[in-house]
């Protein structure tokens, strides 16, 4: 329900019905229709299975908090590679979302029925940007993590930024930056021959 305009911005709440208090939804509209989240979701933490440069199989792993209060579902994320010596190419296919939290190691503690079903996941090679969708979008008070399939690790050590944006449902949305996960590539020494 729809019930003011004020400066541009349309609110609009769930009323209590009957003597039950329902919890109140907001959604913050502009005038020209760009839906923004009223809470924006958090960047919980970044992952990664293995830290070694040269690894086939790994997982990186972004979990992300959309509060009760977010006034809006969450449509989309873009992580996009901010810093990094090489471009990090991706098995989009096996890009995974999953409702719950990765371990310290980077698993997840999860029944089977958590997984999220995803739309088109895409990769703009220009902006060095994947974009995860989700369908049906995930409502708010839910945590979420996605599992992204790297072809391998990066080839040369060092920190790799990727930045993560989460984006409200709405055909005119705003992207809310959450921050960076902060990836540390090491040389696998091991591999190394000395005299």
């Amino acid at each position: 329900m729809r019930i003011a305009t004020l400066f541009g911005i349309t609110l609009s709440f769930a009323i209590g019905i009957g003597g039950a208090t329902l919890p109140v939804t907001q959604a913050v509209q502009l005038r020209d229709g760009t839906v923004y989240f009223v809470q924006p979701p958090k960047l919980v933490n970044a992952t990664t299975t293995y830290k070694d440069v040269n690894v086939w199989g790994g997982t990186y792993y972004f979990t992300i908090n959309l509060p009760e209060n977010a006034g809006e579902s969450l449509q989309k994320v873009t992580i996009a590679q901010r810093e990094g010596t090489e471009n990090i190419r991706y098995n989009l296919n096996d890009t995974r979302a999953f409702v719950g939290k990765s371990d310290a190691y980077g698993g997840l503690r999860l029944r089977k029925e958590s997984r999220l079903t995803l739309g088109p996941v895409t990769d703009e090679r220009d902006t060095r940007t994947v974009t995860v969708n989700f369908d049906p979008p995930v409502t708010p008070g839910q945590t979420v993590t996605i599992a992204l399939r790297p072809v391998s690790n990066p080839s040369f050590s060092g920190v790799y930024l990727l930045g993560v944006t989460a984006f409200p449902v709405g055909e005119k949305s705003h992207g809310q930056f959450l921050g960076f996960g902060r990836f540390q590539f090491y040389s696998n020494r091991s591999n190394w021959w000395f005299p």
